[in-house]
């Protein structure tokens, strides 16, 4: 693109360009309204089989005129619906797009020939634009000036300091963009500079980057396939039991005489009945309080991991982080702390702590604000720092020299020099800093073969290193005494940015946990390395070439290969912003549940593609609005602790389907053979109600509330192609279920059978019976895949001991005092404790198979 350097565009050009290439405002991404974000709710599979339920159960209730049964069902609808669309409502209110760009805030452009201030909406493509220290670029464009210029590219690439050039000799060539570009969004750290602009909003690589991050990814979540397969298997089930049901009654009835009794009118009836009841079997086969347990557990678990940390925009993350195989990581700001840092100084023994302090304070266009926070160079900060942290007052030394002249630093020059006047002995110095070649090639003597043996362990450490070197000035300009050389060695800086001290624990714990880690990255091979050996990542003897790679590698291999390198690959540097999303499709073909982790615009892509988007709380608003979770507190550890409550809560609801299942098996059975052998099942429609309320809404409330159990970090990730009910539950399903069948059939047929029909008494037997069995039942939920006894881990447990308490006092009161509503008689003491500790036998005789199991298991291990 070219542009008049002296005149710039005029305003005629800028409109026509604007018209050519539009306005320079990157399109906001569309956000879903409050009645898409409801249906999406309906999507769900077991909500479409509770629809199906709930109509078949209406079309019952129009011809019995009883309408409790479609009254629960379409409650747990509303329940299951309204919770989720609550709770997600709020979080995207939270999540609006914080710190949005002012596309108002002025530019310094070149228009009509003069200098002028416009919003940055109005630059357009040919404008000549102005930048210096602190401002933020408004558009993308080819430099044609720079002095000192250096960029802070941290939003796109990862790296905090990029230094920028018009001169072709000193491109580098390893940069992830072109060392003449500078792109929107990004910051100028030091240095100034004027550009082209060569693109304009969307147009712009920030633009395109976030086109990305709005692309609509609507890949289901782990829980979601298999609650599918679930609500295909119910479906399937009731529609055979109903038909099975259908043509058993049908038959018996044809058989015993009573389907030809009447006329025809007769038999329509009785075959509407039999269609009644076989219908009914499907609907009590459905556990209509699956979909609220499942939306109360990620409710709890969303307002819950909010206290560690983890702040939760979309409910089912909270789940399928615990499904999670692979964290696509980045490094700045994730692993590291984003802050340059001396890491090690390697002083000349000579040159005594105070004047070296000098040296390096005047010889600085950085400051410390008065949190000790950077402000300007980076680099620059890292080192005053330093001196602060070794009792030197960097501010007072520089007050106290007076400054005559100073080199600034460029790409071509590679040092800075600066001529003083020293405060401490009054003589006139020249105190330069720089790339270490550089800087040994002013130095009259050579460096001592220790300080080139250490420079050389530095730069292997990818720790960016610096050499500073001093000597008497002959001349007031730093031209004519860097021309003079003579200088004398003083040290060499080794700066970092360093790790976050928690990253090594959470990435071994993560391993662990069976999670693959991926360190992808913008900076150079040599610095990824380095990082990924400190975090645990890499290892030298194990490790080679197939397992890293670049980004101009990566971005030149076709899928086919690559698709046979991504589960070994470890490393991914030089990594422009589309290069991780790719990586996460990839991993995703392969059958992967990815995480990824960022701060930056440049992570958004890959953020909103994988299963969990895992957002900085110190990062843009970009990554922050394509996330799924955001880390408050920036920390590697809390994507852990969203690991262990991920594994937890899917064991919760696991736990309730057990629950659920064993007692709807019973219930099934137990209708079934009575309305076979001619007797239904001996409770009232309210004592229904009430049984349901405990199913469906206390139990749901009881498995959701229990705490998260470390022990599942010990596990690896579930696999994508696992039925939610496990070998481990149908066995307890069958075993549980097939004993409360046995004790309610026993009941049943002794009672009704035995002796013509239940009395009161004993009607309020079978339904106490019925009540605690579940009350019981509970705890063998709760003690599924428990590595220790049920009873004896009640930490954090005490919501689901209050629901306890409140099932077991409620039965006893509706008993006593609920006659007239529950048509139930007062028991006596002695039939009460026949009736609780009867009952009790069926949790304490789990807890002994589950102790001999986990017997068994350890005899296994130690073997």
């Amino acid at each position: 693109m070219e542009s008049n350097d002296f005149q710039g565009l005029t305003s005629e050009q800028a409109a026509e360009s604007r018209r050519l290439h539009g306005v320079n405002v990157i399109t906001p991404a569309a956000e879903d309204s409050a009645w898409r974000l409801f249906a999406d709710k309906f999507r769900d599979p077991l909500i479409r089989v509770l629809l199906v339920a709930a109509l078949l159960s209406f079309g019952i209730a129009v011809v019995e005129r009883d309408f409790l049964e479609p009254v629960g069902i379409l409650c747990a609808l509303v329940l299951a619906t309204c919770v989720g669309f609550v709770f997600e409502w709020d979080a995207m209110r939270r999540f609006r797009r914080l710190n949005r760009v002012n596309d108002e805030q002025p530019v310094k452009v070149l228009r009509d020939g003069a200098v002028c201030e416009i919003p940055r909406r109005e630059v357009v493509v040919g404008d000549a634009v102005f930048v210096e220290s602190g401002e933020m670029v408004p558009a993308d464009g080819e430099l044609v000036e720079a002095v000192s210029l250096a960029v802070d590219e941290s939003t796109l690439t990862g790296e905090p300091q990029v230094e920028k050039t018009t001169r072709p000799e000193c491109f580098d060539p390893e940069a992830t963009y072109p060392s003449n570009a500078v792109l929107r969004g990004t910051t100028v750290a030091d240095g100034y500079g004027r550009f082209v602009v060569t693109a304009v909003g969307d147009a712009t690589e920030a633009g395109r980057v976030t086109e990305q991050a709005t692309v609509r990814h609507d890949a289901p979540t782990p829980l979601q396939c298999q609650l599918a397969r679930l609500s295909r298997y119910i479906g399937w089930l009731g529609i055979v039991l109903s038909v099975g049901i259908f043509v058993l009654l049908l038959l018996k009835s044809f058989f015993t005489g009573a389907l030809l009794a009447g006329g025809w009118l007769h038999a329509l009836q009785q075959v509407l009945h039999i269609f009644m009841v076989s219908v009914a079997l499907i609907v009590m086969a459905v556990p209509e309080g699956l979909p609220m347990s499942i939306t109360l557990s990620l409710a709890m678990s969303m307002r819950r991991m909010l206290r560690t940390n983890n702040l939760v925009r979309r409910m089912h993350a909270c789940e399928t982080m615990g499904a999670v195989t692979v964290i696509c990581t980045d490094k700045t700001g994730t692993l590291t702390q984003n802050r340059m840092h001396v890491g090690e100084m390697l002083r000349d023994e000579g040159v005594s702590l105070h004047e070296f302090a000098e040296a390096i304070a005047v010889n600085t266009t950085a400051f410390l604000d008065a949190e000790g926070k950077h402000v300007g160079n980076p680099t620059e900060g890292a080192l005053l720092e330093w001196l602060g942290a070794q009792g030197e007052d960097y501010a007072a030394l520089r007050r106290g020299a007076q400054i005559m002249d100073r080199m600034t630093f460029t790409t071509e020059r590679k040092y800075m020099a600066t001529v003083v006047r020293s405060g401490i002995t009054g003589r006139r110095l020249i105190c330069v800093k720089g790339a270490p070649e550089i800087v040994r090639s002013m130095c009259a003597e050579a460096w001592p073969d220790e300080t080139a043996a250490r420079l050389a362990e530095y730069q292997s450490r990818a720790m960016r290193t610096l050499g500073i070197a001093w000597g008497v000035a002959e001349a007031e300009d730093c031209a004519t005494c860097i021309a003079a050389g003579g200088l004398r060695y003083a040290g060499i800086a080794a700066l970092s940015d360093p790790l976050r001290e928690e990253v090594p624990d959470a990435v071994a714990a993560a391993c662990r946990a069976g999670i693959a880690i991926k360190l992808v990255t913008g900076d150079t091979q040599g610095t990824a390395l380095e990082i990924a050996r400190r975090i645990g990542l890499w290892d030298d003897a194990a490790d080679g070439p197939d397992n890293r790679m670049t980004g101009p590698e990566f971005a030149a291999t076709d899928d086919e290969r690559l698709a046979e390198r991504v589960s070994g690959l470890k490393i991914l540097s030089r990594a422009r912003p589309l290069d991780k999303q790719r990586l996460v499709r990839l991993l995703q073909e392969r059958g992967e549940v990815v995480a990824v982790t960022g701060d930056g615009t440049n992570d958004a892509p890959a953020l909103h593609f994988a299963q969990v988007g895992l957002s900085m709380g110190s990062g843009t608003s970009v990554a922050k609005d394509a996330s799924d979770i955001t880390l408050i507190d920036d920390s590697f550890a809390s994507i852990v602790t969203a690991v262990l409550w991920g594994r937890s809560l899917y064991r919760n609801i696991q736990r309730f389907v057990l629950f659920q299942l064993t007692i709807n098996f019973a219930a099934i059975v137990v209708c079934l053979v009575g309305a076979v052998l001619g007797h239904d099942l001996p409770l009232t429609v309210v004592q229904i109600l009430w049984v349901n309320i405990i199913m469906d809404t206390f139990a749901a409330m009881a498995m959701s509330s229990l705490p998260p159990d470390p022990a599942v970090l010990a596990d690896p990730p579930r696999s994508g192609d696992e039925f939610i009910i496990t070998p481990a539950m149908a066995r307890t399903l069958l075993v549980c279920g097939g004993v409360i069948t046995a004790v309610l059939l026993a009941m049943l047929f002794a009672w009704e059978v035995g002796t013509g029909g239940m009395t009161p008494v004993e009607q309020t037997l079978f339904f106490s019976v019925f009540v605690f069995l579940q009350f019981w039942n509970m705890f063998n939920a709760k003690g599924f895949e428990t590595r220790s006894s049920v009873f004896a881990q009640w930490r954090g447990c005490r919501e689901f001991l209050l629901i306890l308490l409140a099932i077991g006092v409620g039965q006893v009161l509706i008993v006593e005092f609920g006659g007239g509503v529950f048509r139930t008689v007062p028991l006596t003491f002695a039939q009460w404790a026949w009736v609780i500790g009867g009952t009790s036998l069926l949790a304490f005789g789990g807890e002994v198979v589950r102790a001999l199991r986990r017997r068994r298991a350890a005899a296994a291990r130690n073997r």
